[in-house]
C-alpha cells in the first residue's frame, strides 16, 4: 500500500508538474439566430467563426491555448437571448460574440456584464447599447446616429424634398428613424409622413396607401430585409413608382426573393460594403477560404463582422490578455487591429471606430451593384 501511494503521489505531481506547461482552452461563445426569421444571418456568424476557430486550432490555438467554441440560439428574440445569455455565462464562457439585432442584444447585455463576461455584438446599431456605460460591451458595426448622418447626407445629394420615414418599433428601426429625422431638421427636407408598421405581417396596403395620401417623393423604411421586399412587392402591386431607400438591415440576398426582381429593381441602400466588395488583403483570403469550405460567400457583411468579432478577441489573447477584465481594457484601448472588413478599433464606450457606409442599389436582375461615390 505504502509503495502503490508513493507512486500515485509521485505521479500527480507529475501530471500536475505537466499541467502547468500546458494553456486551459479559452471558452468562447456564439450567441446567433440559428432559427427564427434571422437563421441565414445566424448561420454565416456561426460558420464564419467556426472557421476561424478551426484555423486557430489547426495552428496549434493561441499561446498555446485552443479556442472551445459554445454556441447557443437565439432565435432573433429577446426571450430567447437572455436564456441563451444564461446557458453562456453558466458555460463558464471568457467572452461571447453575438448577436444579429439591437433589441436581442439588449436583452442579455445586463447578464453579460454582470457575469464580467465580454460581449461583442455584430449587427447590433442601437445608439443606447452602448450609452448604458457597460465595461464588457462592444460592437463591430457601427450605431444608429452614423448611419442616420449617412442617411440624411444621400437624401439630401440626391435632391428629395417631401419623404416618407417609416420603422418598425425596434430598437434598431426606429433609432435609425430618429436619428435620420434629427440630421435632417434645418436642411429643407420635409417629412410629410412619420410612422410604424408592425413587423411580420404580410399585408402593409393600408399602411402604403397611408402613405401614398401624403404625397411623399421618396420613402426611407429604416426596418429590416422581410418587411422591405414586401413594402417594395406590395408598393409595385398598387402601381406606385415612388423611390425607396432603406437602412443596413436591408442589406440581405431574400430581399430581392420576396419583393420580386421587377419591385426590387431600383430600391437602395445604405450599408458597410458586401462581402464581394471587401478590397482588404485580409478579407480576401478570409472570403476566399470562407468559399472554399462552404461553397458560397457570406450573404451579408453582418456575419463578417462576427469575424471581426473573433479577431478582436485572438489580439487580445495574442496580447496574454486571457481574463475578461484584461480583455475588455485591451479592447478600449485597441486602435488599427486588422480586422477582415477593414481597420478596426475601439472607444471608451465600446463602440467600434471607423466610416462603413456605402450605397447599394439594386439591379433589373437583383444583383446588389456599388454606387460610386461620386
Amino acid at each position: 500500500m505504502k509503495k502503490f501511494s508513493t507512486a500515485a503521489l509521485a505521479l500527480t505531481l507529475a501530471l500536475a508538474l505537466c499541467g502547468t506547461s500546458l494553456a486551459a482552452d479559452f471558452k468562447l461563445g456564439l450567441m446567433c439566430p440559428q432559427t427564427g426569421k434571422w437563421a441565414s444571418e445566424g448561420m454565416d456568424m456561426k460558420n464564419v467563426v467556426m472557421l476561424l476557430v478551426d484555423n486557430v486550432n489547426k495552428q496549434g490555438g493561441i499561446n498555446g491555448q485552443k479556442i472551445e467554441l459554445i454556441i447557443e440560439d437565439d432565435a432573433g428574440d429577446p426571450r430567447s437571448a437572455a436564456l441563451a445569455a444564461q446557458k453562456l455565462a453558466s458555460s463558464e464562457v471568457t467572452a461571447v460574440i453575438g448577436t444579429y439585432g439591437s433589441a436581442v442584444t439588449e436583452a442579455s447585455q445586463n447578464i453579460y456584464d454582470e457575469s464580467e463576461i465580454v460581449q461583442i455584438a455584430t449587427g447590433s446599431t442601437s445608439i443606447r447599447l452602448t450609452e448604458k456605460g457597460l465595461r464588457y460591451f462592444f460592437r463591430t458595426c457601427p450605431r444608429d446616429d452614423a448611419q442616420g448622418l449617412a442617411a440624411a447626407a444621400v437624401i439630401k445629394k440626391k435632391g428629395f424634398k417631401n419623404i416618407a420615414l417609416v420603422h418598425d418599433n425596434s430598437s434598431y428601426a426606429k433609432g435609425l428613424a430618429e436619428e435620420t429625422r434629427d440630421a435632417l431638421k434645418g436642411s429643407g427636407v420635409n417629412i410629410v409622413f412619420y410612422d410604424a408598421l408592425t413587423p411580420g405581417e404580410r399585408d402593409y396596403t393600408a399602411t402604403l396607401t397611408k402613405m401614398k395620401a401624403a404625397n411623399p417623393d421618396f420613402i426611407f423604411f429604416t426596418g429590416y430585409y422581410p418587411e422591405t421586399g414586401m413594402l417594395l412587392r406590395q408598393k409595385k402591386e398598387m402601381g406606385w413608382n415612388v423611390p425607396m431607400m432603406g437602412g443596413d438591415a436591408a442589406n440581405h440576398a431574400d430581399l430581392v426573393k420576396i419583393a420580386g426582381p421587377d419591385a426590387a429593381a431600383g430600391y437602395f441602400f445604405l450599408s458597410p460594403p458586401l462581402p464581394q466588395d471587401m478590397d482588404t488583403e485580409a478579407a480576401k483570403a478570409f472570403l476566399a477560404d470562407f468559399k472554399a469550405t462552404y461553397k458560397s460567400l457570406p450573404v451579408s457583411v453582418w456575419g463578417v463582422m462576427a469575424g471581426d468579432a473573433f479577431v478582436a478577441i485572438e489580439a487580445a489573447l495574442k496580447a496574454g490578455k486571457t481574463t475578461s477584465a484584461d480583455i475588455a481594457d485591451f479592447l478600449h484601448n485597441a486602435k488599427d487591429l486588422p480586422a477582415i472588413t477593414g481597420t478596426m478599433g475601439f472607444d471608451k464606450k465600446g463602440d467600434r471606430v471607423g466610416d462603413f457606409y456605402r450605397v447599394y442599389v439594386v439591379d433589373k436582375t437583383g444583383a446588389f451593384k456599388l454606387e460610386p461615390k461620386n
